[in-house]
C-alpha cells in the first residue's frame, strides 16, 4: 500500500492520533482524583460523582462498535471530526458545570459519545497510513501514549485541583481539541463503502443492550448492595450478545451488511489478541485503582504527590512501548508479549509484600517500574499484531471490537480488583477485631457494616471508624495487618490475571506475518 505525502505529513497523523488518545485516556483518571472537589463545588455527593464516572464508561463501551461501523458509512475522517466536535462541546459543558446534571450531560454523555466515535478511528488512521516497521512504531506510540495518559491523569488532575480548579483540566482538553481540529487536514479520508439504509438497526440495539448490560454489571460489582442483581444483568448482556452474534452471522449469510463481520472471530490471532488486550487493561486499571487508594488513604499523601509516585511507572511503560516496537523486526511479537507478561508478573510479586501503615510512598517505585516495563512491552505489540491480522475490509469492525474490549477491560479491572481489595480488607479487619482484647461494644454484623462503609469511602480519604484512645495501639496493629493482607491479596489477583494473559498469548500463532515496508 502506498502512502501519499511526505514523512512530515505522515508523522503528523500520528501526532494527531496521540493527542486525541491522550485527552480521552486522562479524562477518567482526572475525575477520580477530583471527586472531593467536585462534591463541594457542585453541591452533590460522592456516589453521584461516581455514578457520572460509571455512566461515561457505559456510554463509551456501548457505542464503540457502532462508532467503528460508522466509518464505513460516513468515512473515517468525518466520523472522527464529528466525534471531536461532540467531545469539544462536552468538554466545554463540563468545564462550566454548576451542578451534577450538567456534568453528566457534558462529560458522561457528550464526551462519552465523542470518544466512542473518535477512538476506533484512531486505529484505522494508523493502519491506513503506515506499514511494516513504521506501523509497529506508530502502534507502539499509540499504546504508550494511552498508558502514559492513565498515569499522568492523577498528576495533572491533582495539580490543577490542588492549586487551581478541576475546571482547568477540561479547559486544557478543549485547547487540545482545537489543536487537533486545526491540523485535521493532515488526516486522510476513506471512501464510504455502505449507505445508512444498510445499517442493522436491530443489531445496533442488541449491541447497545448487550455491551451496556455487561459493563453496567461489571461497574456495580463494586457496590455490595447490588451483588444480588449482578448475575441477572450480566446474563441479560450475554444473552443479547449471543442473539447479536447469531443475527450478524445470518445477515452475512444472506448477503446483507452486518454491523460487524463475525467471521473475524475465526481469526485466531485477532481473537487471542483481543483476549490479551482485555487482560492487559484489567491489570493496568486495577493497578492504577488500588495504588492511589492506598497511598492517599494510608500514607496520607495528596493526589499530586500520588501522581508523582506513579510517574516512574508511567515513564517506563511509555519508553518500553515505543522502544520495544522496534524489536518486532528481530523478535517474534508473540515472544515479546510473553516476555512482557512475565516481567509484569515479576513487578507484582515485588510489590505484594511491601505495603504497611508505616511504609514510605517511594517504596512502591521499584516494583511499579518493573510492572510498567512489562506492560509497555505488551503495549508495543498487541494492538499492531491484532489489527494487522485482519483484512482491509475488516478494519472498521476490528477497530471497534478491539477498543470495546479495551474499554471493558478497564471497567472490569477497577471493579474486580476493587472488590478484591474491599472484601479482603473487611475480612481481615473483622477477623482482627474478633481476635483482639479490646471491647468494641458492637456485634460482628455491626462491625462489618461499619467497616464496609469505611472501605468503600477509602479513596476519598475517609478516616477509619472511631476507636477509644486506650485501644489505639492494638487497633492500629489490626488495621496495619488488614491493609497489608488486603494489598497482598489484591496484587496476587493481578498476578493471576497477568498469568491468564500469558496463557492467552500462547493461542496467538507463533509465525508472524511478514509486512512490506519494514
Amino acid at each position: 500500500m502506498s502512502m501519499p505525502g511526505n514523512d512530515g505529513t505522515k508523522w503528523g497523523v500520528l501526532a494527531i492520533v496521540c493527542m486525541a488518545i491522550f485527552i480521552m485516556v486522562i479524562d477518567t483518571t482526572i475525575m477520580n482524583v477530583s471527586i472531593s472537589a467536585l462534591v463541594v463545588d457542585l453541591d452533590t455527593t460522592v456516589p453521584a460523582i461516581q455514578a457520572v464516572i460509571a455512566i461515561y464508561a457505559l456510554v463509551m463501551a456501548s457505542f464503540m462498535i457502532i462508532g467503528g461501523k460508522l466509518q464505513d458509512v460516513m468515512g473515517r475522517k468525518k466520523v472522527f471530526l464529528v466525534g471531536l466536535a461532540l467531545y469539544g462541546v462536552g468538554t466545554f459543558t463540563a468545564s462550566i458545570s454548576q451542578n451534577v446534571f450538567t456534568l453528566l450531560l457534558g462529560w458522561a454523555i457528550l464526551e462519552g459519545l465523542g470518544a466512542a466515535l473518535m477512538l476506533p478511528a484512531t486505529t484505522t488512521f494508523i493502519t491506513a497510513t503506515y506499514e511494516g516497521a513504521k506501523r509497529a512504531f506508530a502502534f507502539g506510540m499509540w499504546g504508550g501514549v494511552g498508558a502514559a495518559g492513565m498515569a499522568f491523569g492523577p498528576i495533572i488532575g491533582g495539580y490543577l485541583t490542588a492549586f487551581y480548579s478541576w475546571r482547568w483540566a477540561f479547559r486544557l482538553e478543549l485547547v487540545v481539541v482545537f489543536i487537533v481540529l486545526i491540523f485535521s487536514y493532515l488526516l486522510t479520508e476513506a471512501k464510504p463503502t455502505a449507505a445508512w439504509r444498510d445499517l442493522d438497526i436491530a443489531g445496533t440495539l442488541l449491541s447497545f443492550g448487550g455491551l451496556g448490560s455487561i459493563v453496567l454489571g461489571i461497574l456495580i460489582i463494586r457496590v455490595p448492595e447490588f451483588w444480588g442483581v449482578v448475575p441477572i444483568i450480566l446474563g441479560i448482556g450475554i444473552l443479547c450478545l449471543a442473539v447479536f452474534y447469531l443475527r450478524q452471522k445470518h445477515r452475512k449469510e444472506q448477503g446483507e451488511m452486518p454491523l460487524i463481520d463475525v467471521v473475524i472471530f475465526g481469526n485466531r490471532t485477532f481473537t487471542a489478541g483481543n483476549g490479551v488486550s482485555i487482560v492487559q487493561n484489567v491489570a493496568i486499571a486495577g493497578f492504577l485503582f488500588i495504588i492511589p487508594i492506598f497511598l492517599q488513604s494510608v500514607t496520607g499523601i495528596d493526589a499530586f504527590t500520588t501522581g508523582l509516585t506513579i510517574l516512574p511507572m508511567s515513564l517506563a511503560m511509555f519508553a518500553l512501548s515505543v522502544a520495544a516496537s522496534r524489536l518486532a523486526a528481530v523478535v517474534a511479537p508473540r515472544t515479546l508479549i510473553l516476555i512482557g507478561f512475565a516481567v509484569a508478573i515479576l513487578g507484582t510479586v515485588m510489590l505484594r509484600g511491601i505495603f504497611s501503615a508505616v511504609m514510605v510512598p517511594g517504596e512502591v517505585i521499584p516494583g511499579s517500574v518493573v510492572f510498567g516495563i512489562g506492560m509497555g512491552i505488551v503495549f508495543s505489540q498487541v494492538t499492531n499484531l491484532t489489527l494487522s491480522s485482519t483484512s482491509k475490509e475488516q478494519e472498521s469492525d476490528a477497530s471497534g471490537i478491539l477498543n470495546t474490549a479495551k474499554q471493558m477491560g478497564t471497567s472490569f479491572g477497577t471493579a474486580i480488583v476493587g472488590v478484591v481489595l474491599l472484601l479482603s480488607l473487611v475480612s481481615g479487619m473483622v477477623s482482627g477485631i474478633a481476635g483482639s482484647t479490646f471491647a468494641t461494644g458492637a456485634s460482628e454484623e455491626e462491625i462489618t457494616e461499619e467497616l464496609v462503609a469505611w472501605a468503600e469511602k477509602m479513596k476519598t480519604g475517609a478516616p477509619p471508624p472511631d476507636v477509644p484512645e486506650e485501644d489505639m495501639p492494638e487497633a492500629t496493629a489490626v488495621v496495619d495487618a488488614s491493609v497489608s493482607g488486603a494489598m497482598q491479596f489484591s496484587f496476587d489477583a493481578i498476578s493471576v490475571l497477568l498469568a491468564l494473559g500469558l496463557i492467552a498469548t500462547f493461542f496467538i500463532p507463533s509465525s508472524r506475518r511478514k509486512e512490506e515496508g519494514a
